[in-house]
């Protein structure tokens, strides 16, 4: 299948996502089983780790939504050391849309019988204005059962600059093989300059094969991850 057809299914995919969460008609019930309800809709109607590099010669397309933006990712993989792309961005915040052209470098890696490290350097620019680009790091530990994260991102605009910190942790009830549906029961925390509040809130992650869905709650806003490679 080509790229174009790929984008454009993986499109057709977000916005059948955002039309799941926008359905009010979804019965109700605790916001735990709806975020449930919704992954495992979006996985059992043709829906890997959520990490920035693909394998050498692979791609990656990623859907994030939340209450600051809205984007469209598409990265490829050259080799399992980095990775090149442009990210479509819908920014909420500052209310204007832009694209970014953007490269991430895996600088450290380690792998044990029982875990996984890995640390990278990404970077963009934007495509309006050299003034506007990014730069930061983030890593990751896992086992089979625990997942543990970091990210730290300094982002540079012409109207104000400011950063981004994100800690998540969780863990998986059961330990599936390689082609069962994961589950992974996650605790995220967040931080930007901007608001200058942590806000921590649960969420539940779901992958199998290429594809991958994470979704939680905070203050009435869905946080949405959705990727697929290829």
């Amino acid at each position: 299948m080509l790229i174009t057809d790929k984008l454009f299914n993986f499109i057709k995919q977000c916005n059948k996502l955002t039309s799941i969460l926008d359905d009010v008609n979804i019965p109700p019930m605790g916001i735990l089983n709806k975020i449930i309800f919704i992954s495992l809709t979006i996985l059992t109607t043709n829906i890997v780790e959520a990490r920035p590099i693909s394998w050498s010669g692979g791609s990656t397309l990623m859907y994030k939504s939340n209450s600051m933006f809205t984007s469209y990712y598409y990265h490829y993989s050259p080799s399992y050391k980095y990775s090149i792309g442009a990210e479509y961005i819908d920014d909420k915040y500052f209310k204007d849309d832009y694209l970014n052209l953007r490269v991430t470098y895996l600088m450290d890696r380690k792998n044990t019988k029982e875990s996984q490290r890995n640390l990278y350097l990404t970077a963009g620019v934007s495509s309006k204005s050299k003034n506007n680009f990014l730069y930061g790091v983030h890593g990751d530990w896992e086992t089979r059962r625990i997942f543990t994260s970091f990210s730290y991102i300094n982002k540079h605009k012409k109207i104000k600059d400011y950063s981004e910190n994100e800690f998540q942790v969780g863990f998986a009830p059961y330990v599936g093989e390689y082609n069962d549906l994961h589950t992974w029961i996650m605790l995220k925390a967040k931080k930007d300059t901007l608001n200058n509040v942590w806000e921590t809130y649960p969420f539940v992650k779901f992958f199998k094969g290429d594809f991958l869905v994470e979704i939680g709650s905070k203050n009435s806003h869905w946080d949405v991850h959705y990727m697929m490679r290829f």
